[in-house]
């Protein structure tokens, strides 16, 4: 009977969460894959009716010879050597805030990411459904919604008053966000990731913790070194746009240089901010191109040149973290001890009493009408980025192609183009949002549309890295199955590399979105409307009391978009 037993569980396939909670649902779902096509065309149309496009003048003409004066000064930057000593001191202070941001993003986010999976609240002992799985998932995404909710540089603002101007403030500031997010974001990971050996683990009785040790962490490695070098990157850019706020570094200098709109010393920090992310793209490439290296090329013996040289690049890369992060602790020195001072806490207890929500002046209706246009700016957004960055991904992604003779020219040429995107896609996230906003700003009338546009172009570079690294690390067995068996080039695209592509691609745009939401704080502040904007004034009046109402709306925002993409994934597998 318990061989019976076992052999039905083991021919049970896999259900979600959702399903196992509702049987009934196992046999279909009320929103079908084309209901949320539907739903996401109707949606995105009513949004850019709310941005007002076809409905007045949009273009400012006077503006463009502002933009192209900006664009002229890249081929000009300030290269003199006080600037320039200026600029790679701010480089080091940006590098160093980012390195200690992720390694504590990471220590954060890769804990919390296996308690708020799906596969983790799955299984009890012997692989049995636990009880009450589907509200202990929901209860940990719940969690998380709260510190990713708020932006880094809410949290830079918030640290500033309690801390005041402490390296600590930036770390944090970068750390807790970005640990939530990279938390989210490693679940979703470990969910899509095949789970035979997890399964096969747990069904054996090893405890959850050592079966997602041993069974899921390493099929999901390369997928979660992707993203941690992807975050790293992010991270750079956080602390520079952190300068707002007084943390220093190349941020505290772009926010002069625009302030006097010295479009040539713009530039010449922006191209800093290009090479950090450039060499962050560069040793993520290197990293993940060793992970895909088959094992038997690797173990051709000890003296083999090639395993040599996967041997120096991976322990070069170790060596070259542990490096990084002591120059960073020594370069930056955060005083933690200011964490359990007394002062500290007395700070928080006031700022705790001064912070009980309520609503401005413009009553309930205000906060709905402001929450709506930030729900917009952002579906405007995720749609530019998302279809820019498609555009964009297989161009940038280096796809493994069969060795022939004479084809050196094309794959030259094949070269050129991947290097050439992937510059291109270096460039849109390398400058940040809030001067794309203000960019657009000069040749569009302050609203919804220009802070969308500014964070859809940003988006479009970030969506375009993701998407093309998971290309890349697709298992090219399948293609070359493909092409054993004769089928063309567009075959082989069309049926090996989209198809398990495209739920990941949708998993990364879902969640770039609800990214989105948060980022229309930075451009709320230069006149893009939306919460943003409101938070802007309420943090400059001090009326700490309406921006957590504004910050709890942008939670709810958060909250609602999280369930959404969790169903329209759940569709897609």
């Amino acid at each position: 009977m318990a061989q019976v037993q076992a052999k039905e569980q083991r021919d049970l396939p896999e259900l979600s969460l959702r399903e196992a909670a509702f049987p009934a649902a196992r046999g279909g779902r009320s929103l079908t894959r084309r209901g949320w096509l539907v739903f996401a065309i109707c949606a995105t149309l009513a949004a850019v009716a709310a941005a007002g496009v076809g409905r007045h003048d949009l273009l400012k003409s006077q503006g463009v010879p502002q933009v192209q004066e900006f664009f002229a000064a890249a081929l000009h930057p300030r290269l003199d050597r006080e600037f320039l000593a200026l600029t790679g001191r701010a480089s080091l202070t940006t590098l160093a805030y980012a390195v200690l941001g992720t390694v504590l993003s990471l220590v954060i986010g890769l804990a919390a990411g296996v308690l708020s999976s799906q596969t983790w609240w799955q299984f009890g002992g012997r692989g049995r459904r636990r009880p009450g799985a589907l509200f202990g998932w929901a209860a940990t995404r719940v969690l998380l919604v709260v510190p990713r909710g708020i932006h880094e540089v809410v949290w830079g603002l918030l640290f500033l008053s309690i801390f005041g101007l402490q390296p600590i403030v930036a770390v944090l500031a970068i750390g807790i966000p970005f640990g939530a997010v990279t938390a989210k974001v490693f679940s979703e990971i470990l969910d899509e990731t095949a789970k035979a050996s997890y399964s096969a683990l747990i069904t054996a009785g090893s405890p959850r913790p050592a079966a997602v040790l041993y069974g899921l962490l390493p099929v999901a490695l390369s997928d979660l070194l992707s993203y941690s070098f992807y975050r790293f990157e992010c991270a750079m850019r956080s602390a520079a746009v952190l300068g707002l706020v007084g943390a220093g570094g190349l941020g505290f200098e772009l926010r002069l240089s625009l302030q006097a709109l010295r479009y040539a010393e713009i530039w010449t920090l922006l191209y800093a901010l290009v090479a950090l992310s450039a060499a962050a793209d560069l040793w993520s490439s290197a990293v993940r191109s060793r992970r895909r290296t088959p094992r038997r090329r690797a173990s051709r013996g000890a003296g083999s040149p090639a395993g040599q040289r996967r041997d120096r690049v991976l322990t070069g890369s170790v060596a070259l973290a542990v490096g990084l992060l002591g120059f960073s602790l020594w370069w930056v020195r955060p005083g933690i001890s200011v964490l359990w001072a007394r002062r500290t806490w007395e700070l928080i207890g006031q700022l705790v009493t001064a912070s009980r929500p309520r609503l401005g002046p413009a009553g309930l209706a205000g906060l709905l009408q402001s929450s709506a246009a930030t729900l917009a700016m952002s579906m405007i957004a995720i749609v530019v980025a998302f279809l820019s960055g498609l555009l964009l991904t297989f161009p940038a992604a280096n796809l493994s192609q069969p060795a022939r003779t004479g084809a050196r020219m094309a794959r030259a040429a094949r070269l050129v183009v991947v290097l050439a995107t992937r510059g291109l896609l270096v460039l849109l996230r390398a400058i940040p949002a809030p001067v794309w906003a203000l960019l657009f700003l000069f040749v569009l009338f302050p609203g919804i549309l220009p802070g969308a546009l500014a964070l859809g172009v940003y988006t479009a570079g970030v969506l375009g890295r993701l998407m093309a690294e998971t290309a890349e690390n697709l298992d090219t067995r399948p293609l070359r199955a493909l092409r054993a068996h004769g089928a063309s080039g567009l075959q082989v695209f069309c049926y090996g590399i989209v198809p398990p592509t495209m739920p990941r691609f949708v998993a990364y745009g879902l969640y770039r979105w609800e990214v989105t939401i948060r980022e229309t704080v930075v451009v709320g502040v230069v006149g893009a409307g939306g919460l943003g904007l409101v938070l802007d004034q309420q943090l400059a009046s001090f009326d700490y009391g309406g921006a957590v109402t504004t910050l709890l709306a942008l939670m709810a925002l958060t909250v609602v978009v999280d369930f959404t993409s969790a169903a329209i994934r759940r569709s897609l597998r």
